[in-house]
């Protein structure tokens, strides 16, 4: 394999692992701009899209289809976790809805060990999705899974972009994002506007869980804490709070994990790869904290 060849193989790993944490740090992004909430129980909504699909194709429903309603349940875990949870806390200090998120992620994985156990299960495909694709004789490879995960991103971004852009709803989460306080008394529909942005990042969240379970092949009620973690460091990379900066921000640190992977085995990296992601978020918080599209922070003495 030539130098060319390796770097397109390289390329196409990191597309497809920067697309997943991309996903799931425009949820978190989606969020936090509206509310100035991290939420730690999104990681959870990837688990509930995972679990909400395989559930699916157990009763017999076909893949697309299950893959969908999957979705369709974490975008409904959204709207309670948000209507019980999260809104009657909303005004208080930042603290509280941060610990509300923690609580939430612990009630969501013991209720997800309470029904499926704490064991991984098989996450099964349809054999087309199991096909694999050569280039240059072999030297070059990949999946439909790859196709499939940069294929239903980009398409959940294009999407986003035009709604946010294009409808009433859309709008009133730019305004309320830029100021939640002045939205309201300018007759925006706040709740209305939180809700749906509650249900575009859950879905993202549960898209990203079926992504995930299809390349691992299992799913478990832990899987969403280290794609969360990751989707984390991704957001604060590209400017936490900022759709943009999510999405660059993913590719970024998709790249970094596939570059990280793929140096000599000698050198030893691979197995601090996570201490390097981190290494990486303290350097960012410490050096550039508004990230790389530099968002604006907010002191408060």
């Amino acid at each position: 394999m030539n130098l060319l060849e390796y770097t397109f193989q390289q390329i196409i790993n990191a597309v497809s692992q920067g697309s997943m944490f991309a996903l799931v740090a425009v949820g978190l992004s989606i969020i936090f701009s509206l509310l100035r909430l991290t939420n730690f129980a999104h990681g959870d909504m990837m688990m509930v899209g995972a679990f909400g699909t395989l559930v699916m194709q157990l009763a017999g429903v076909p893949f697309l289809l299950a893959v969908l309603l999957g979705i369709v349940i974490s975008a409904l875990v959204g709207i309670i976790i948000e209507r019980i949870a999260y809104r009657p806390v909303r005004g208080a200090p930042d603290v509280t809805m941060l610990l509300t998120s923690v609580a939430l992620t612990y009630i969501l994985e013991n209720l997800g060990i309470l029904l499926f156990t704490s064991s991984p299960r098989n996450f099964p495909l349809p054999d087309w999705l199991n096909a694999s694709f050569n280039l240059a004789d072999g030297r070059i490879s990949f999946t439909s899974i790859n196709l499939l995960t940069f294929g239903l991103t980009l398409l959940a971004l294009l999407f986003l972009a035009w709604f946010v852009r294009n409808t009433q709803v859309g709008l009133g989460m730019r305004a309320a994002a830029e100021d939640l306080t002045a939205s309201y008394l300018v007759g925006i529909n706040v709740n209305t506007v939180i809700v749906v942005a509650f249900v575009m990042a859950s879905s993202f969240a549960g898209l990203a869980g079926v992504l995930w379970a299809a390349q691992a092949g299992v799913v478990e009620p832990h899987m969403g804490f280290t794609p969360l973690l990751k989707a984390f460091v991704a957001a604060i990379i590209g400017g936490f709070g900022s759709i943009p900066g999510a999405i660059i921000g993913g590719f970024v640190l998709g790249a970094l994990e596939v570059l990280i992977q793929s140096l000599p085995s000698e050198w030893g990296l691979g197995a601090y790869r996570d201490a390097i992601v981190f290494t990486l978020l303290i350097a960012f918080l410490l050096f550039r904290p508004g990230g790389i599209v530099g968002v604006k922070q907010e002191v408060k003495l």
